[in-house]
């Protein structure tokens, strides 16, 4: 078996005294994993940064076995962000929670994209918080959970959308929700229009959203709690007045 496909790196652990097994999200092919000779090495390792961009050329005798790749880097990839520590766990925290959601070669083009957008955000200081929590969206619906918000679920209106029902995912409005609001999870405007502003407590009712999301449909079906990585964004992000 052999590809060769574009992919981000998602995790990087040491394989012996040189080498390392990769987890890549690609263009066509999904989440993978191969062994990079040399992985450990001064030269390849700053290439193995989760977010780092590649052209990744997978090879295997047999297709489920463990495979090998070679890489050849694309862009700078998280050195870019190498003054941006808070950039740095938004790109650590959609890796992490991209590993961990993702099922093991299964294509998923939408993920891939959302994680290039995310990716392409992350020099905006102002916009990417609210990109990270589209990503998680994104993932998703990708993944076939995907949140419907185009009108509320008790009414049909597509007006004054506030809030998302905790159990189904979709969007409901300001008065039918009002007798039930304390179960109900906030909707930020941004999630509905990317023409919307941010507002105080957006990021962090949109975190909360997507967070409660792949809580109850993906990692904890899976009996795994959600990425530390992403914990730790979010305590970051509160830290520096983001959210």
């Amino acid at each position: 078996m052999e590809f060769e496909d574009d992919a981000f790196v998602l995790a990087a652990r040491a394989h012996g005294e040189t080498g390392a097994i990769v987890e890549f999200l690609t263009a066509r092919h999904g989440r993978y994993a191969a062994h990079v000779a040399g992985g450990a090495s001064r030269r390849i390792k700053p290439f193995l940064q989760p977010g780092a961009r590649v052209i990744l050329n997978y090879r295997a005798r047999v297709s489920d076995q463990l495979g090998a790749a070679q890489l050849e880097p694309v862009g700078e990839g998280p050195s870019a962000l190498f003054d941006d520590r808070l950039a740095l766990a938004g790109l650590a925290a959609a890796a992490a929670v991209a590993a961990g959601a993702l099922p093991e070669r299964e294509p998923h083009p939408g993920a891939f994209l959302a994680f290039e957008a995310l990716t392409d955000a992350l020099v905006l200081p102002d916009i990417w918080p609210a990109v990270f929590v589209r990503f998680e969206a994104g993932l998703l619906q990708d993944l076939g959970f995907g949140l419907d918000l185009s009108k509320c679920a008790a009414t049909g209106s597509v007006d004054d959308l506030i809030y998302v029902s905790p159990r189904t995912g979709r969007a409901v409005s300001r008065q039918a929700g009002e007798p039930y609001k304390d179960r109900l999870l906030i909707l930020p405007p941004f999630m509905l229009s990317a023409q919307t502003g941010l507002a105080a407590g957006d990021i962090a009712a949109g975190l909360a959203l997507t967070g409660h999301f792949l809580e109850a449909f993906i990692f904890g079906p899976l009996n795994r709690p959600l990425p530390p990585a992403r914990l730790w964004l979010v305590d970051r992000l509160s830290e520096a007045q983001r959210l």
